[in-house]
């Protein structure tokens, strides 16, 4: 006669807690998790991809000068062109027989990007031609900055890049 010892109190705790049940529960809980993972780190550099690190919004403004000499030794008409990057923002308005003028316009580049260089260039106005009295570069940076451009006088400008 063969008798099945009694195993009910313990292969109920067995049926349950395979090794294989245990490995693919894990398999289940980490493809969820990494899953997850995934879909966040998907989220994420879509949202990245939207940001443009390096672009500056890019304003100038508090544009003087001093010491302006016309090419004939006379008082001149001075302004200011102004370029970032590329791109021609506009041209201060001229001011009449001063060699320390002081503008008032502002500029604007939404699209600048760090490391682009801000170009002015001062005019000086004439009748027939006006004559290039000097150019000035500098490179953007994120901040507020005061730039001194020394040619054969002195333009003074302000920038600020967010």
């Amino acid at each position: 006669m063969h008798t099945t010892p009694d195993t009910s109190k313990v292969s109920h705790l067995y049926h349950y807690f395979t090794p294989l049940d245990i490995i693919s529960a894990f398999q289940i809980l980490s493809m969820a998790v990494f899953h997850d993972l995934r879909l966040m780190s998907l989220a994420v550099l879509m949202l990245a991809s939207q940001l443009d690190f390096a672009s500056a919004a890019v304003r100038v403004f508090g544009l003087h000068a001093r010491d302006i000499i016309d090419a004939a030794g006379n008082k001149p008409d001075p302004y200011v062109k102004v370029w970032c990057g590329s791109t021609f923002g506009g041209q201060t308005e001229y001011i009449k027989d001063t060699a320390h003028p002081s503008w008032s316009a502002e500029f604007n580049f939404p699209n600048c990007k760090a490391f682009d260089d801000i170009k002015l260039e001062l005019w000086d106005k004439d009748l027939n031609y006006d004559d290039k009295l000097g150019t000035c570069y500098s490179k953007v940076e994120n901040g507020s900055f005061i730039v001194n451009c020394f040619l054969a006088n002195t333009v003074i400008y302000r920038y600020e890049a967010k």
